[in-house]
């Protein structure tokens, strides 16, 4: 239990982490700011103790917690909503790229009723959903787009900008005098990983386009147009050159995240039907060498070009089809001809992979479609413009890492990268040192800044937005993270690869609370609905799975291998003659409009922001030893929030010996990470006797999950 902020004394403050002079100083300050306001709402309170600058990000860390609480002590979210944290300014708004947008178009659009961006932000987002081929008329002049063939309208029945050509590369690569976008425009910061007091790289626009028609001119020369062509390496600049070059020549990229296993390559370039695939010999990472190759090389792909992970010298031996990044790049004989790399806006230029209940990944194409999306988002919702630097540690093999190429090429924004590990002090001297003005996060990425404290001393006051997805957040953690800026606010963001963007998002013209999402995306429209498929009224506090309305631009409409129909539109209810999109969402209204997500209504899971299936997890957890006779994958949100728990239930054979939880803990984890991902964890194992089902024998996890719930309230309890 909190004290409120009146009952606080210099005792609680010396008890933060102050030393005793500090305390008086802070206390009298904290009184004089609370009195002078004469304040009694704690919001206010909260709003004038930051807009004061009382607590500064080299604070310890209790102190932070002390005030926000304290302040908050006696909130009742029932009533109120969740308690706020970061209040727009007025006056900043309107400087914000929605906010400029609207205060251009607002009265013509709204009429009489348009007042400012803060006031009118719901309305104008409701316009958005109404009538969006007006929004997206407006909003596609503010990105970097060149269309060879424009579009004859924005939208014909449920087809987008039909007609239109382009090369979604060339969009990125090209200068745009409307953007302030130019040759000499810095396009890409980076910095390896061990160099952190060496200055930051750069490269400028006419620079990467230049590298990208090289690589382009190459692939042309050994690949043909509508070639799939899989990359699997860690995001550095020559990724996102390769990425971009491979569409540019009018290929197709399969996206591999770098942390898969063989078997998971191989199933991802079967299914692509991938023609070759780039890679490196190794991983550098936290001052380790990783192999790479030898794990792409067991995925038995056709061809493989190689790239070093340093230096120009490759380490490895190569097979007899395989070529080294130099000898490929030496080879360039063709130039492309700009003709031959136009294509239609539905064309596919990517294959991302998402995992279903099925046990096999899903195949989801992006068209050209998909990057705009991206980007447009990104624009609204980021503020993401020319003068950001944008920079978000993630992989090409996650939705974030195409996402963050098209929101900052298409915006004229820069893009920073950081060769190597996102866990250590390094990574943050690179966001110090880089400007990094938007930085992305997965909430377990944050745990570990604040566990190991790496970040201290370092000044990351040019951040202006924060943003996090992947998994639930702690709502410590993030108070944690935007105290780090002076409580800039965390844009929580929940999506999807196969919607290429976020369905519920927060906004820079919206006030935002820890953990919580404050707004449909713009041109979204979301149905909350309960288990007989009755929609909950839009202005209704509920819990209820979520369905959208499939109008969405950017959005899959078919998938390589599997029904697109069946997973994501059969079996969910109609509103108002339209059959809803399936997500697979249980997401939490709260008072105020704001929403949380509670977990999934099917059995796919979220772990360390990566999704994947109760089967899936089963597949490789039943091989784990000759005694398992089935097992059963469920996860769970810890009682205090943060990222889902893995769960393993496991049914032993009788006449086998018989193991103890924690030694089929330690055999699980390591079959997961060596068949399916390193990066899956396994926090609890259960021995049953038997499996609960129904009458017609299929497994209820739903009761499995929620006798662990009961056992981890118990547990704690008792802490």
């Amino acid at each position: 239990m909190w004290k409120s902020i009146g009952e606080l004394s210099c005792d609680d403050y010396v008890k933060a982490g102050l030393t005793l002079e500090e305390a008086r100083g802070f206390d009298k300050v904290v009184r004089d700011v609370i009195s002078r306001g004469k304040e009694t709402d704690p919001r206010d309170q909260w709003k004038a103790l930051v807009d004061e600058s009382v607590l500064k990000p080299w604070h310890p860390h209790p102190l932070h917690q002390l005030l926000y609480n304290s302040v908050y002590s006696n909130w009742d979210s029932s009533i109120h909503g969740p308690p706020l944290y970061w209040f727009p300014s007025p006056s900043l708004s309107k400087f914000t790229n929605l906010g400029k947008l609207m205060e251009t178009h607002g009265s013509r659009l709204l009429g009489a009723s348009y007042k400012n961006p803060l006031e009118s932000f719901e309305l104008f987002r409701r316009f958005s959903v109404e009538h969006p081929d007006v929004y997206w008329s407006v909003i596609l002049d503010e990105l970097s787009l060149v269309f060879h063939t424009p579009p004859r309208c924005i939208l014909d029945k449920s087809t987008w900008l039909p007609e239109a050509v382009l090369n979604i590369t060339e969009c990125c690569l090209m200068p745009s005098n409307h953007l302030k976008k130019y040759d000499d425009s810095v396009a890409v910061v980076w910095r390896n990983e061990g160099f952190d007091d060496s200055p930051v790289n750069q490269m400028t626009l006419k620079e990467l386009r230049e590298r990208v028609m090289l690589v382009a001119n190459a692939i042309g020369g050994s690949f043909a147009k509508g070639d799939t062509i899989a990359i699997d390496m860690p995001m550095t600049v020559d990724a996102v050159i390769i990425y971009l070059a491979i569409i540019l020549a009018g290929c197709i990229v399969v996206s591999i995240a770098d942390s898969f296993a063989a078997k998971e390559i191989a199933t991802r370039l079967k299914i692509s039907k991938a023609k070759g695939i780039f890679t490196q010999d190794y991983i550098l990472r936290g001052g380790r060498r990783f192999p790479l190759y030898s794990r792409v090389v067991e995925a038995a792909p056709s061809k493989v070009i190689v790239l070093p992970a340093s230096g120009t010298e490759l380490r490895v031996q190569l097979r007899e089809q395989d070529i080294s990044w130099k000898d490929f790049l030496s080879n360039v004989k063709s130039h492309l001809s700009g003709q031959n790399y136009y294509q239609p806006v539905d064309s596919v230029i990517n294959i991302l992979f998402s995992s279903g209940t099925t046990g096999e990944p899903k195949a989801i194409p992006w068209t050209q479609l998909a990057p705009i999306r991206s980007a447009c988002d990104g624009w609204a919702h980021l503020d993401i413009q020319v003068g950001s630097t944008y920079c978000w540690p993630t992989n090409l093999g996650w939705v974030m890492g195409p996402t963050i190429i098209s929101s900052c090429f298409l915006t004229g924004a820069t893009l920073a990268l950081y060769h190597g590990s996102p866990l250590g002090r390094g990574f943050g001297k690179f966001v110090q040192d880089a400007g990094v003005t938007v930085l992305g996060t997965v909430p377990s990425l944050v745990k570990t800044w604040r566990r190991i404290n790496c970040m201290e001393g370092l000044n990351w006051t040019k951040i202006k937005y924060f943003a996090t997805t992947g998994e639930a957040s702690n709502v410590d953690d993030v108070l944690w993270l935007s105290s780090k800026a002076y409580y800039k606010p965390v844009i929580e963001c929940c999506g999807g690869t196969e919607l290429a963007s976020s369905y519920i998002i927060g906004s820079p013209l919206q006030p935002q609370a820890f953990g919580a999402f404050s707004t449909p995306s713009m041109t979204t429209r979301i149905i909350i609905f309960n288990e007989n498929g009755v929609p909950y009224p839009d202005d209704q506090p509920c819990i209820g799975e979520v369905g959208l309305f499939p109008q969405h631009l950017g959005a899959t409409d078919r998938l390589l291998n599997a029904d697109h129909e069946e997973v994501y539109f059969k079996g969910m209810p109609m509103y108002k003659e339209t059959r809803l999109r399936r997500h697979g969402d249980i997401v939490k209204r709260s008072v105020g409009g704001y929403f949380n997500v509670q977990g999934r209504a099917d059995d796919t899971m979220n772990l360390g922001g990566i999704k994947t299936s109760s089967i899936e997890i089963e597949r490789v957890c039943d091989q784990a030893d000759e005694c398992i006779s089935e097992t059963a994958a469920v996860s769970l949100t810890p009682p205090n929030g943060g990222p889902e728990l893995l769960v393993i239930f496991a049914v032993l054979k009788e006449g086998f010996k018989k193991q103890s939880e924690e030694e089929l803990k330690m055999k699980f984890s390591r079959t997961i990470q060596k068949d399916l991902n390193p990066l899956f964890k396994v926090s609890f194992v259960k021995i049953m006797p038997e499996f609960p089902r129904t009458a017609s024998n299929k497994l209820l996890r739903r009761v499995l999950r929620d006798e662990m719930k009961q056992e981890l309230l118990s547990l704690q309890s008792r802490i």
